[in-house]
């Protein structure tokens, strides 16, 4: 077997359809191009028309398989109807990436019922349900690769965690109970855990220098982290060559956790 061939073996995502909440913007944008250039048929699910169509414009210029649906992701019948249009423009997905959340970070005190509700809806509700309607299939199918992106909120409260933190340590138990009921039929859930990352979704603190200095010196390799940090351990959670790994959060943070 050649090298070219073996590496093809372990990561090539050729044939797979993979779904990608959040897949326009930040990580999960880096995500979605990594699925695509390595093999895989991707629907990008967002709320942004614009931001959508420029993602795929770009990775089918590029000679990808790319689709965009947009969708309301707060509500369960949203969440339902988004699954079944990108369900139909490549088939049932083999690969499901939850990348799709919102960050809302009112103190403890102030946290309102609404920015509560609001945050489990995306952050954890949406996932659950999408869960609950292709997970099974990939376990009939025998092959599945479930990956959700999650905080270091979901270990360690800092930076007003509230609701946010909340929701993503309940979505790394969701992909623990996941791996539990479909692994045995070649399913696997993992998370991958960011650091800091210069994403829209940060803007809060992307917009204040000495924070964002100061949270680069945490790490241990001297800088913060960027959504293309994520394509390669994406593409490995998402291909054969990942196939022992399940119910496994993996930190993509430059050490941040463990400095």
């Amino acid at each position: 077997m050649t090298s070219r061939n073996y590496l093809s073996e372990l990561f090539s995502l050729d044939g797979r359809v993979a779904l990608v909440t959040g897949g326009s913007s930040g990580i999960g944008r880096a995500i979605a191009g990594a699925l695509a250039r390595a093999g895989a048929s991707v629907v990008i699910v967002a709320r942004k028309e614009p931001e959508l169509a420029a993602t795929v414009a770009e990775l089918t210029a590029d000679g990808c398989r790319a689709a965009w649906v947009s969708a309301d992701l707060s509500t369960r019948d949203g969440v339902r109807a988004a699954a079944d249009k990108a369900a139909a423009v490549f088939g049932e997905p083999d690969i499901l990436v939850n990348s799709a959340g919102i960050n809302l970070r009112p103190p403890m005190g102030e946290l309102s019922e609404e920015v509560w509700d609001a945050t489990m809806a995306v952050n954890l509700e949406a996932p659950y349900v999408l869960g609950q309607r292709f997970g099974p299939g990939m376990a009939e199918r025998g092959f599945g690769r479930i990956i959700h992106i999650t905080s270091q909120q979901a270990h360690r409260a800092f930076v007003q965690s509230g609701a946010y933190g909340v929701s993503k340590g309940a979505l790394e138990s969701l992909a623990r109970s996941q791996a539990e009921a479909w692994s045995p039929h070649g399913v696997t859930c993992n998370t991958l855990v960011p650091g800091f990352v210069m994403t829209p979704l940060n803007v809060r603190l992307s917009s204040d220098p000495d924070k964002v200095a100061a949270l680069a010196e945490r790490t241990m390799v001297g800088r913060n982290g960027l959504a293309e940090d994520f394509a390669g351990a994406a593409v490995f959670l998402a291909g054969r060559g990942s196939g022992y790994v399940t119910g496994q959060a993996i930190f993509v943070d430059g050490g941040l956790s463990v400095h």
